[in-house]
């Protein structure tokens, strides 16, 4: 005779503690407390007639027999939630909801959005600007991009673009009695910080100095501001000089709002990735506008301020022959 199914709560403990191996994390995932995924593994483990997890030094084993039950039940899950999404929005009814960080959205999104439209007017797209972090099981959002380490287990996950720092300024900061013209010439002028954290989620200055071997220039100094997009902003205006990460800036560079007097370029820890439920990355909006998303960034061929290296390299001629302009 067949035995009944599992309990379907015991089920989703035990896949969340699994897929976390840690019943603390699993509890947080499903808002119930640690005591009751306790409970609930130990109650799928008497209807089972198996042990689930080991404890090894402070730490959760998964037993030869979990390892055969957790794939199961994850494509179960999976399943279920991609279906019944379906009937939520329709399969590709309804607006795409993605989830951005505001700096991005304002720098580097919004700017190339009437494309998308112009594309695919069938889709709306709802943006969501936030720096918290999306949880899909949670929160009504269909994909999200965000700047991270790329590590999103459960998630399926495509890495948009390689950031990188760089010097930004406004054009105006170029001539005048303190022409920004190297890296020592920083120590004249207003250096502006991107207030939202430390490194390695923020630009900071202090890194750069070291990278770029300069020293003398105060790298605590000049006013921090709290989303990406004021700090270049202000760069625009000529109230200072910003790094900025490149998928942010290409825009007013290319415009010449911003150029990039010198280098060094700093790699960044951190990188954009475009994330979504394995469940549901196939409905064909989520697919749709991330190919169209992936492709937009390949697209931005990152040549910033080319003219200004031309300018100084024709000053260097110009110098070294005795000839005036």
């Amino acid at each position: 005779m067949l035995r009944p199914l599992p309990p379907l709560n015991a089920l989703r403990a035990f896949e969340a503690a699994a897929r976390h191996l840690s019943f603390t994390k699993a509890a947080q995932e499903l808002f119930v407390t640690q005591a009751a995924v306790s409970h609930q593994i130990k109650s799928l483990e008497d209807h089972l007639g198996i042990q689930l997890f080991r404890r090894m030094n402070r730490r959760l084993i998964l037993t030869d027999e979990a390892q055969i039950l957790l794939p199961a039940v994850s494509k179960a899950f999976d399943i279920i939630k991609s279906t019944t999404q379906k009937l939520y929005d329709g399969g590709d009814r309804g607006a795409l909801k993605v989830s951005v960080m505001p700096s991005f959205a304002a720098k580097w999104l919004l700017p190339r959005l009437p494309k998308f439209r112009r594309l695919h007017p069938e889709i709306d797209i709802l943006v969501s600007a936030t720096i918290s972090k999306v949880n899909f099981n949670r929160d009504d959002v269909d994909m999200a991009i965000r700047f991270g380490s790329g590590q999103y287990p459960g998630l399926q996950v495509d890495q948009m673009m390689k950031d990188e720092s760089l010097v930004v300024c406004s054009p105006h900061l170029l001539k005048g009695p303190l022409p920004l013209r190297s890296p020592e010439d920083l120590k004249y002028h207003t250096l502006l910080h991107d207030d939202v954290g430390e490194e390695p989620f923020a630009v900071n200055w202090r890194r750069w100095l070291q990278l770029a071997g300069v020293t003398g220039v105060d790298p605590n100094r000049g006013p921090g501001y709290s989303d990406s997009s004021l700090i270049l902003q202000a760069a625009i205006e000529g109230q200072g000089v910003a790094l900025g990460r490149t998928s942010l800036t290409y825009d007013d560079l290319k415009a010449g709002r911003l150029v990039c007097p010198f280098g060094p370029r700093a790699p960044a820890n951190y990188q954009y990735y475009v994330v979504s439920p394995y469940s549901t990355s196939e409905i064909t909006k989520i697919r749709v506008f991330r190919e169209w998303l992936l492709s937009e960034a390949k697209a931005d061929d990152f040549v910033p301020n080319i003219e200004v290296d031309l300018d100084r390299a024709r000053e260097r001629k110009l110098l070294s022959s005795g000839e005036t302009s």
